[in-house]
């Protein structure tokens, strides 16, 4: 192991950050649920705090028409320096069921793991510790490089509605455009392939959802006087969401693939370079007893580079004690897409109603409801000079040569593109994720050595952004 500056830092204040990060996380910043719209807000007072305390000299609550988001912006004095975006949020998703959880979901607790010490709480990795080992990075980069000011400009936003799927966000970049104008973005919402795999996420999923209603009979009817007479909107259900993927594996709607991008060799050969324990995955993080997908592809591709088709519920009829003897009137199933490079959401609700109306038997009556907007799916471009400086501090910061941190990709999504679209910067992805932090499941936990090693590597990422050419309209791509 090497010795820097930046390391020696991050090391002598880590109880800085431990209890920066302790405070966040006993704050239950739930986005999705109305009744804790006031802790919400208090987590967007609570980040407020920090960053001033930090030292960012600019810190502002921005408000939204759902909850609020932080802005804040540290200038470099450098003239012609590049501007870094860090992209987070501080929302956390709800923690239902509630007695799975080990520990309190909303009070940190420390325990000792296989890897080292993890931290267990709401929102430890997703998204509060992704955000919070920023504070002790730009703290480092400045004390290793004895600067007043970042050696580049440093603004970060951290939105409060991620996890209710961005709502308001993308209205909110146009608001705000004239103050968030960057060179590049760094997105700090995901992760790494493992505690010993240094990696670089270079690409998010999109995602598109929608609702489909099926509807028979006007009313519920009795099964014994008219089973087998009328079309029961449970069974069409059932028969419908069948026929979602081929035999293949492959979506079956109509031009669902037409402007899927291929994976390019090189992209395989350096997915396939991940080390991946596939028995281990399966008993580990999917707790599945099997892989299924698209033929063709290995799990790491399924999971982040194609798209997918994916029943999240179904219902109708009679659930409830007993038995209650009827053909239902109405059957429903929630259905979402996640999508890759060129693919569009807007396309898929026309291409899941037509399907669905192609599909459905007669008697039965389809409505496919799909919300407006979606997630759009965005990538990184793996030899622009900013991917160069990403590599060279993760190298730094995990002891490896850049030419070793490994290339993988994000199966979920985010507003990353609506970044993309209205900032038009390119990306970067810095994340202490692991895949076996049970994100958005009871217990989530951040392993501890991972946060230290991502503050480290973003105190260099900001010296090696700034060794980059700047042109008039951003940085060298």
């Amino acid at each position: 192991m090497t010795s820097s500056p930046e390391r020696a830092f991050v090391s002598a204040h880590l109880d800085d950050l431990h209890a920066d990060l302790g405070a966040w996380l006993r704050i239950p910043s739930i986005s999705a649920d109305p009744a804790h719209a006031p802790d919400v807000a208090a987590s967007a007072e609570w980040l407020a705090d920090a960053l001033r305390r930090t030292g960012f000299p600019t810190v502002e609550i921005w408000p939204t028409a759902g909850a609020p988001a932080v802005f804040a912006e540290w200038p470099s004095a450098d003239a012609g320096a590049p501007v870094a975006l860090v992209y987070g949020h501080h929302d956390v998703q709800p923690v239902d069921p509630p007695e799975l959880w080990v520990h309190p979901p909303f009070e940190p607790t420390v325990v000792e793991g296989e890897d080292g010490p993890e931290l267990h709480a709401r929102g430890a990795i997703d998204d509060k510790g992704n955000v919070a080992f920023h504070l002790l990075g730009i703290r480092a980069h400045l004390a290793a490089t004895g600067r007043d000011t970042p050696a580049v400009t440093v603004k970060l936003l951290i939105e409060g509605e991620e996890e209710s799927g961005s709502p308001h966000f993308a209205a909110l970049l146009q608001e705000r455009r004239d103050r968030l104008g960057c060179d590049v973005v760094v997105v700090s919402d995901t992760g790494m392939a493992a505690p010993d795999v240094p990696s670089a996420v270079t690409a998010m999923r999109g995602l598109a959802d929608a609702e489909i209603t099926l509807r028979g009979p006007a009313v519920d009817l009795h099964s014994g006087s008219f089973g087998g007479a009328v079309p029961n909107p449970l069974h069409a259900l059932a028969e419908l969401l069948a026929k979602l993927h081929d035999e293949h594996g492959r979506v079956t709607l109509p031009g669902f693939y037409d402007k899927v991008r291929p994976l390019s060799d090189r992209e395989r050969a350096l997915m396939s370079r991940v080390p991946f324990d596939e028995q281990a995955w399966l008993a580990g993080p999917a707790a599945s007893r099997a892989t299924y997908g698209e033929a063709g592809y290995s799990t790491l591709e399924r999971t982040g580079a194609r798209p997918t088709a994916e029943v999240n519920g179904m219902w109708g009829g009679y659930t409830g004690p007993g038995h209650k003897t009827i053909i239902p009137a109405e059957a429903h199933a929630k259905v979402t897409f996640r999508l890759v490079s060129d693919q569009r959401p807007e396309d898929v609700g026309p291409q899941l109603r037509a399907w669905v109306e192609a599909n459905v038997p007669d008697g039965i009556v389809a409505e496919v409801h799909t919300p407006p907007g979606g997630v759009a799916p965005c990538a990184s471009d793996l030899d622009s000079p900013a991917m160069g400086a990403l590599l060279s501090a993760i190298g730094q910061a995990f002891d490896t040569d850049p030419a070793d941190v490994l290339f993988t990709r994000e199966g979920g999504s985010g507003p990353e593109a609506d970044l993309v679209e209205a900032l038009g910067a390119p990306l970067l992805f810095l994340g202490a994720g692991l895949p076996t932090d049970r994100i958005h499941s009871p217990n989530e936990r951040v392993l501890l050595s991972m946060v230290h090693r991502c503050a480290e590597a973003a105190a260099h990422l900001w010296r090696e952004l700034a060794g980059l050419r700047r042109q008039p309209s951003g940085v060298s791509r």
